[in-house]
């Protein structure tokens, strides 16, 4: 054999080599990650970590697609549908039980790991908490059993007041809430009026509202609009001379008046570890419902003042962080 045609044979081997090696490298499961808002780096992060507990990193052995419906319900569904024409292999649905829902309507075979502030039994997404059955199993925030507290806070604050708002900040709120808060308003003396936020668009008109109706405070509707917008939510409460309450630490933070809830980070970390635990085999319908054990009063002392309020000692005594 001549010499250049040798070398012409073993350069053409050699570039053959890599392209065989990229044939051998093993497919990655994909997730779809589809939170119902806008971009939320700090779920996304939480949501990573979870995975990494259970031995999954992304770009390693999982990949992860992540989608975000902009809170629009065509869009979710649209993303949804995707996602389950490509069969990946499993789902996580972040913000509410609007996603969990087109989510569950969309497959009954791909592993669903959702996180929802409605009760996901009453809701129709499982069979029952401890028991799932079926392809969805995931993390239940009870941010909606958490309104009574905050009616309860927001009264102990503010005593002599008659009117409260109630803002609905996502799809089904306005169905669901009424009936759970309405008994302690009435035991309260207090009437409550309502206003609807769907879109970042809608939420000074809904301020405007509730203004008008009499409201002397306002409980925000826990979900990612409220949470993706920390900084308009607080300068809209403010516009309007309104004492309000939240369900996430950010917006005191950001200069809202009070917050009490869970750490939402917290639940897109648990979404994350189950979904590693469904990679790794087990059955959504084997992994109970998760529920949080620990609930954060945050109190933002400046915005208390620039209200002319000043915060009773009991509040202070029970915050568990006092912003300055």
């Amino acid at each position: 054999m001549k010499r250049r045609h040798f070398i012409t044979l073993l350069g053409g081997a050699a570039a053959a080599w890599p392209i065989v090696g990229r044939a051998q490298r093993p497919v990655l499961p994909v997730v779809g990650y589809i939170f119902a808002g806008a971009l939320w780096p700090p779920g996304e992060a939480a949501f990573r970590q979870g995975l990494k507990e259970a031995g999954f990193i992304e770009g390693q052995n999982v990949t992860v697609e992540y989608h975000y419906g902009q809170y629009q319900l065509d869009r979710m569904q649209d993303l949804t549908a995707d996602l389950v024409r490509r069969n990946v292999a499993a789902i996580a649905s972040i913000g509410g039980g609007v996603i969990a829902r087109i989510v569950k309507a969309a497959t009954s075979t791909i592993p669903v790991i959702f996180e929802t502030g409605f009760d996901p039994v009453e809701a129709g997404l499982v069979a029952s908490l401890s028991r799932p059955v079926g392809n969805l199993t995931g993390v239940n925030s009870i941010i909606a059993q958490l309104w009574p507290k905050q009616i309860d806070l927001m009264a102990k604050l503010l005593p002599n007041s008659h009117v409260f708002g109630l803002l609905f900040t996502i799809q089904g709120q306005a169905e669901l809430q009424p009936r759970l808060v309405s008994p302690g308003a009435d035991a309260l003396g207090l009437k409550l009026v309502f206003a609807t936020a769907l879109t970042p668009q809608e939420l000074d008109a809904a301020f405007a509202a509730l203004a008008r109706q009499g409201a002397e405070a306002v409980i925000i509707g826990a979900s990612p609009l409220s949470g993706d917008h920390p900084d308009r939510m607080a300068a809209l409460a403010a516009r309007y001379s309104l004492p309000a309450i939240y369900a996430f630490r950010e917006i005191p933070k950001a200069g809202g008046l009070m917050s009490y809830g869970i750490d939402i980070t917290e639940s897109a970390r648990l979404v994350g570890l189950y979904t590693g635990r469904i990679l790794k085999g087990e059955k959504p319908a084997d992994l109970p419902i998760v529920q949080p054990t620990r609930f954060v009063l945050a109190i933002n002392l400046k915005t208390a003042k620039a209200l002319g309020l000043t915060i009773p000692p009991y509040l202070l005594a029970i915050a568990d962080e006092v912003i300055e």
